[in-house]
């Protein structure tokens, strides 16, 4: 039966369509990408540390009134063009981050032009499939999906509109995280990393990293996630690393995949010889059990919405009607035109080298996911959506299929990769726009001019994210001597020279495959063709000293787990051993009842990234027993989640701040840690203690304390 065209009296948004006050305009769009962009870099730093995002449509709300406050007013809908605008922002940097490095686990170099392109199609991809779904499942199913942060954004421009609402709280968080992450990892004026072995337990160690933007994580996703997480660091760091310690002390040859004696290892080269197979085999069977679990919902989403797009096509059809500004989309046109010359552009990128067959495989899985996560969204929240998992299944196929083919060179793994990557960006970039195109159906938006605005978005945030990503893994790089002598390399007389810690100039060996013990990554190489360097990559390294220094790395806990998936179908080479360890321990931990993927992600991570989580998901307990139970679950806005997300985007733009001064070698100028008190564990949880509090403040206003 058709769906009947709801009649204005049906839903009246704050803004009703009579009226037309100032919506899009070139400040809007300017702040909107600016505000983008921060939250963008800021996004790419926090996925590339722990595997995940925030949403920044709130916090981008809350300062867009403010600031425009500072310079006059701004209408509620010109607001909302910000927030759309720059909402885009924090969904390509999910899908980038989490995909793109694991070409430096394939032993293949990240490019600029590659990152930008895969961003820009896969953002307009998921905006262009989403602009026909807009009137089924925003207007129709309204009052059934509710798309919880869309509604908690409107909530928040409603009441800035009405008299309340500024960005004191943002700003203190973010202040307040970037000055303590300047101070701590920019002087080391204490330690970043506090940490404990134990001389009476072989192989057992505890250490946290004390930043902001985890303490901030930590507060968000609450008490549940975050114990979880710290149950999977403990599992690696209390038993596992501790077990291969005892049980392979006696053992007088490397055991594959390590090329070193487990008598001579410390619990972070045990780490990353083993651990991160068991963690990533986790990591995946957490994915595709709550893909699994999710097909119900995917199922009846994918059909209802194309039912519900269909019965809306035809009912526009049997009764034509000048749309109201509220109902305005952009054509259809530029749906058709859009998607082909998408198309065209997929496959005729020369950086991306995809084949006709992927091209297709992206259309028909960014299509299918865009309406699966759309309808996900609006019934569960973004915070619920298995992008992970839709991507990991977009894997497995084309993986396969590629199998099948016989495609299994090292130009296919970057093919599959970067198909895998467009969708999932396509996916998360789909339930954004979703939330945005909500949020603006309450306030009363113009739809079209939010189309727009978020396909500016998708444009300014692309650059910045692809410049960002490269920045940290260049930043981060470190370049140790290595030794091969029975390996001899056959360079190309045009190879790209660089030069060696020791002056030196070297021709660069990408190694895409192990060779004669040769582990895959990137080499320099003496004219003799003997390997004399590792240039190990600041995005999933695995140097963690350099020097007798603890160097920084950033383990992107997704992109290898997505490396993994395609070395393990093309290649066949995987530790499968290791891998089935975490299959299995994924596995009981659902049968006991407890989720997978956060206690995978916690296995895999250090454990020094889950105990900052850990304190962060303790505070928001504490505050929300204080509070009581109607209080403990306000709404998005409240004093405790702005003040997370500004020490997360704080810390994490201070993060990308320092790692530009020690790729400039400040530390040879500014460096504190030779003062007694930076050597001190105790010392260095003082400092992070205080930010605590300070949340735990924030955290036991009530949102109304805030909006007024």
């Amino acid at each position: 039966m058709a769906l009947p065209i709801p009649e204005t009296h049906e839903f009246q948004p704050f803004v009703p369509a009579s009226q037309s006050p100032t919506e899009l305009t070139i400040r809007a769009l300017i702040l909107g990408s600016i505000l983008g962009i921060i939250f963008a870099a800021s996004s790419v730093y926090l996925a590339l540390k722990v595997g995940m995002t925030v949403s920044a449509s709130i916090p981008i709300a809350v300062l867009s009134i403010t600031l425009f406050r500072a310079f006059g007013r701004a209408s509620i809908l010109e607001n909302n063009i910000v927030q759309t605008t720059g909402s885009a922002g924090e969904s390509l940097a999910a899908g980038v981050a989490f995909t793109m490095p694991a070409l430096l686990l394939m032993g293949q170099d990240l490019e600029l032009i590659r990152v930008l392109m895969v961003a820009l199609l896969g953002g307009l991809l998921g905006v262009l499939m989403m602009i026909p779904l807009r009137q089924g499942l925003i207007v129709h199913e309204h009052g059934k999906l509710t798309y919880p942060e869309g509604t908690a954004c409107a909530d928040v421009l409603i009441v800035g509109e009405q008299g309340g609402t500024n960005a004191k709280t943002v700003f203190a968080g973010f202040f307040l995280g970037a000055i303590y992450k300047l101070i701590n990892a920019g002087t080391h004026l204490w330690k970043e990393v506090p940490e404990k072995i134990f001389t009476w337990y072989k192989g057992g160690s505890v250490s946290a990293e004390i930043s902001p933007e985890l303490l901030g994580v930590g507060f968000i996703i609450g008490p549940r996630t975050a114990a979880t997480m710290m149950a999977g660091g403990v599992l690696s760091y209390l038993i596992l690393i501790p077990a291969i310690s005892i049980f392979g002390e006696g053992l007088t040859a490397p055991m594959f995949p390590a090329t070193k004696l487990i008598k001579d290892m410390g619990p972070d080269e045990i780490r990353n010889a083993y651990i991160l197979y068991i963690g990533a085999g986790a990591v995946a069977t957490g994915g595709i059990i709550s893909l699994i679990r999710s097909l119900p919902t995917i199922v009846r989403a994918f059909s209802r919405g194309i039912a519900t797009f269909t019965a809306t096509r035809k009912d526009e059809a049997a009764h034509p009607h000048v749309p109201l500004r509220t109902e305005k989309d952009l054509p259809m046109t530029v749906v058709v035109f859009g998607s082909l010359a998408l198309i065209l552009a997929i496959w005729l990128a020369p950086v991306l080298h995809i084949h006709w067959v992927s091209a297709v495989l992206i259309v028909i899985f960014g299509f299918f996911f865009t309406t699966v996560s759309s309808r996900i969204t609006g019934e569960i929240g973004s915070s619920s959506n298995p992008i992970s998992g839709m991507t990991v299944a977009t894997l497995l196929i084309t993986c396969l299929l590629f199998l099948a083919i016989g495609w299994t060179g090292v130009s296919y793994r970057a093919m599959a990769l970067s198909t895998a990557a467009i969708v999932c960006i396509a996916a998360s970039n789909g339930g954004t726009t979703s939330q945005d195109l909500k949020t603006g159906y309450l306030v009363g938006s113009t739809p079209m001019y939010q189309q727009i605005a978020i396909s500016v978005g998708v444009i300014t945030s692309a650059m910045a994210i692809g410049w960002t990503l490269l920045f940290l893994n260049n930043a981060y790089t470190t370049v140790v001597p290595r030794e091969y002598p029975a390996y001899t390399a056959t360079v190309a007389p045009d190879a790209t020279v660089q030069k060696g810690p020791d002056g030196k100039s070297y021709k660069v060996l990408y190694m895409p495959e192990t060779t004669q013990n040769v582990p895959v990554g990137r080499y320099l190489v003496n004219d003799a063709g003997k390997i004399a360097f590792l240039v190990d990559p600041g995005i999933a390294g695995t140097v963690s000293e350099v020097n007798g220094k603890k160097v920084t790395k950033l383990d992107a806990p997704k992109a290898r787990l997505f490396s993994m998936i395609i070395d393990g179908i093309l290649t066949q080479k995987l530790p499968w051993g290791l891998v089935l360890l975490g299959v299995f321990l994924a596995l009981m931990m659902e049968l006991v009842g407890v989720s997978a993927l956060p206690f995978a992600v916690g296995a895999y991570l250090p454990i020094s990234t889950s105990v900052p989580v850990m304190v962060g998901g303790m505070v928001r307990a504490w505050a929300d027993r204080r509070k009581g139970g109607a209080e403990a679950a306000e709404a998005e806005f409240s004093p405790g989640i702005l003040l997370a997300s500004g020490l997360i985007a704080g810390g994490s733009i201070a993060g990308v701040v320092v790692a530009g001064l020690a790729g400039a070698e400040y530390d040879k100028y500014i460096d504190l840690s030779g003062l007694w008190i930076a050597g001190s564990d105790l010392f260095a949880l003082l400092p992070f203690a205080a930010m605590a509090f300070v949340l735990y403040r924030f955290a036991r206003k009530s949102a109304a304390e805030t909006l007024s």
